[in-house]
């Protein structure tokens, strides 16, 4: 079998070749390092391959052009979290290229050639890590074999070093250039030889920055909104302002009358205005007079609801729990002695990212197009083949950077995205924008869910644990596979090592409002619930809450998070003295993978917590790019801290009470405090860094306002009166 390449070059098609997916095309070497799986076999039948952007058979992950210059394919998406320097690093310190002659492009949904393409959980570095360093080690294997073959020498002889191939010995040297057409010839190994972590010379280094931030600071970089396509019309659509309200009746004349409006017409979620222009469909979709059945819809308020979670945790229900977090035969036995009861409630939250949601379609009979700063385009490209009537291979999704996301561009429904391809489908060949407004995402769901914990703990003599009970109550993110995210971070915590049985019970209502992954997940509360009640435990036992961490850990075995607590203590002078008013709170906690230790230092103003600094420890294995890990310590931080102090969505019968910034709002740059990062030296695989920020910040803050005033946080938002 044979393969030929856009120069007319016949070679062979191994086994080795179709797995590494090398070739030289377009007089650039290409080489995608995949590995076959039966799951992934079985996703590229459903998708039905998709379309192959690169120039490259089966998979192409980096492309090195005739000048030198290397190019990394990025399969995973660009919400602001940095990652296409990691990605690059990672080939580029395998490969040894010269860090300064290393781009970056984004890959189109294309699962032959990319596998799962899903950017989530915070595994974007530790997903790539083994692929993309196998990438790299891969191509130079095969420049160090070209270059062997033209000196004759042996292959243990050569070095590569900033993309020049060198053999000491005899003093030649050549560039990836000048071996570009050899290398291409070389058969690609199947399992390269990597490096060993004491061998780096590019991971980890303050070398590793952003490669994408001139165009964003010049606003060069293109977003969805900045798309343009010859005859482009825009969409809004009016949608139900109760969840699962449906059209009833509407009256489309007043809205056809405003200039520029092309049709109005009704669609599975609402009424759509298409236009020339965002201005005429945003009045065209204000003069829309509509009727709503709200037969099935939401009409219950904030408290109803409160109060209906109260009710399910205190067991004034019939909803079917599921158990976990198990621990020890007599769990269900009542609870003697010194018991501690703790309640917590958190409210729903927008993920509120600057850019609004918002994709263009093109439906032209079976051919669908889409542009979209998507975090799933794999499953984007399904659903809109499903609208379209379509096969998925049919669907090209092209994946552009977003402005912030935070999961809201995350869905398996991938809601946004297939309802710019209804309106599509009206728009008779015509590519169609779909704009949200701010006011539109607000109200438009899919929130973090709303969560109550009512937790009892059975205190022995020794003031620590020795039973545990948990009542939670969370919507379920997903139709299937229960509710895990619920509850993580707090099944998995070694705050039970000293009891002897732990006895968790979830209940997961499901009802209209709609909820989604929040950036943290499950976390961005349990870890409030567990580092909080830890404070409030080592208060009553006397014991300085660092001294009380640092026990439990040790009986779990917990060493990770042993030494990050104590770098962190050092690094925040924790147990010496702070100026009157002000108070340190402390939190630890473990979110994919990450031990993550975060130091707050706040003060009362006015009723209002002010946080002037946070120093963080991060243990999250093999530091890719510290700078970035940095910046993303700072970005959870502020995220955390702005939904702690006043992230909340309201509904009064129904109706969301939030609009805008105005009523829902975010931190201020005049209240983000000075964030210090220390990262711990580790040589274990890359863990996330995307998300673990946000879910310490929280509690930390909590911790210092109990060390400050004595009162127990029990709800957030705190500028929503939680302190008891």
């Amino acid at each position: 079998m044979t393969e030929q390449s856009s120069s007319g070059r016949r070679f062979a098609l191994t086994r080795r070749r179709m797995i590494l997916g090398g070739s030289l095309v377009g007089g650039a070497l290409v080489v995608g390092y995949a590995v076959t799986h039966p799951m992934q076999v079985a996703g590229a039948i459903l998708s039905g391959g998709g379309r192959d952007p690169e120039p490259s058979a089966f998979g192409s992950f980096i492309r090195i052009a005739p000048d030198g210059w290397v190019t990394i394919v990025n399969r995973q998406q660009e919400l602001g979290q940095g990652i296409h320097a990691g990605m690059a690093a990672i080939v580029a310190e395998e490969l040894d290229a010269d860090w300064d002659r290393v781009r970056v492009v984004d890959s189109r949904s294309n699962f032959r050639a990319y596998g799962v393409q899903g950017t989530a959980g915070s595994r974007s570095i530790s997903g790539n890590w083994d692929q993309m360093r196998k990438a790299g080690a891969a191509a130079r294997f095969m420049f160090v074999s070209a270059a062997a073959a033209r000196w004759n020498v042996a292959r243990g002889s050569i070095a590569v070093r900033d993309g020049i191939v060198s053999h000491p010995p005899s003093g030649r040297s050549a560039s990836f250039a000048e071996l570009l057409a050899g290398a291409s010839l070389q058969e690609p190994p199947q399992s390269p030889t990597l490096k060993q972590a004491g061998d780096y010379r590019l991971i980890g280094t303050d070398r590793v920055r952003r490669k994408d931030v001139l165009p964003r600071i010049t606003g060069a970089q293109i977003y969805t909104q900045d798309v343009r396509r010859p005859g482009m019309l825009v969409a809004m659509v009016a949608h139900s302002p109760r969840f699962g309200g449906r059209v009833a009746r509407f009256d489309p004349s007043d809205a056809r009358r405003i200039k520029g409006v092309v049709d109005v017409f009704a669609i599975e979620t609402g009424v759509a205005v298409l236009a020339e222009n965002s201005f005429a469909a945003r009045r065209g979709r204000d003069a829309l007079r509509i009727e709503w059945d709200d037969s099935e819809a939401e009409r219950r308020s904030t408290p109803d609801i409160t109060r209906h979670y109260e009710d399910v945790a205190n067991g004034r229900t019939d909803l079917e729990p599921a158990e976990f977090a198990m621990k020890g035969e007599d769990a269900g036995a009542p609870f003697t002695g010194q018991v501690a009861e703790f309640a917590f409630h958190f409210p729903y939250l927008a993920h509120a990212p600057m850019e609004t949601l918002d994709c263009v379609a093109k439906v032209d009979g079976w051919d669908v197009s889409i542009t979209s700063g998507a975090h799933l385009p794999i499953v984007d490209q399904v659903q809109a083949a499903r609208v379209a009537l379509t096969i998925p291979g049919k669907v090209d999704v092209e994946v552009i950077p977003a402005g912030g996301s935070f999961g809201r561009r995350g869905l398996m429904a991938s809601d946004y995205v297939v309802e710019a391809v209804r309106v599509a489908k009206h728009a008779r060949g015509r590519p169609v924008k779909l704009i949200w407004t701010r006011e539109d995402e607000m109200a438009g769901g899919y929130y973090r869910p709303m969560s109550h914990h009512r937790v009892w703990v059975q205190i022995g003599a020794d003031g620590f644990p020795e039973r545990w009970r948990f009542r939670s109550v969370c919507q379920p993110l997903l139709p299937f596979g229960g509710n895990p995210q619920a509850v993580e971070g707090i099944v998995e915590s070694p705050y039970f090592s000293t009891a002897t049985s732990v006895d968790g019970k979830l209940f997961s209502p499901r009802f209209p409002v709609p909820v989604s992954f929040w950036r943290s997940v499950g976390h961005s509360y349990t870890a409030m619930v567990m580092e909080h009640m830890i404070d409030q435990l080592a208060r009553r036992a006397g014991r300085d809450p660092a001294e009380y961490r640092r026990i439990l850990y040790q009986r779990a075995g917990a060493s990770r998070r042993v030494a990050v607590l104590d770098e962190l203590c050092r690094r925040a002078g924790w147990g010496t003295a702070i100026e009157p008013g002000w108070a340190r709170g402390l939190a630890v906690h473990e979110p994919f993978g990450t031990v993550i230790g975060q130091v707050a230092e706040v003060r009362l103003e006015q009723g209002k917590p002010i946080v002037r600094r946070v120093v963080a420890v991060v243990d999250c294995g093999i530091a890719v790019s510290p700078d970035q890990i940095a910046a993303q310590m700072e970005g959870g931080i502020g995220f955390g801290l702005s939904a702690a102090l006043y992230g909340a969505i309201t509904l009064k019968d129904g109706v969301v009470e939030q609009g805008n910034f105005d009523t829902y709002p975010v931190l201020r740059m005049s209240e983000m405090p000075a964030v210090e990062t220390y990262i711990m030296p580790s040589t274990g695989r890359p863990t996330g860094m995307g998300e673990p920020g946000v879910a310490p910040i929280a509690p930390a803050v909590a911790n210092a306002l109990l060390a400050l005033t004595g009162k127990a946080t029990d709800r957030l938002p705190f500028m929503g009166g939680g302190m008891v």
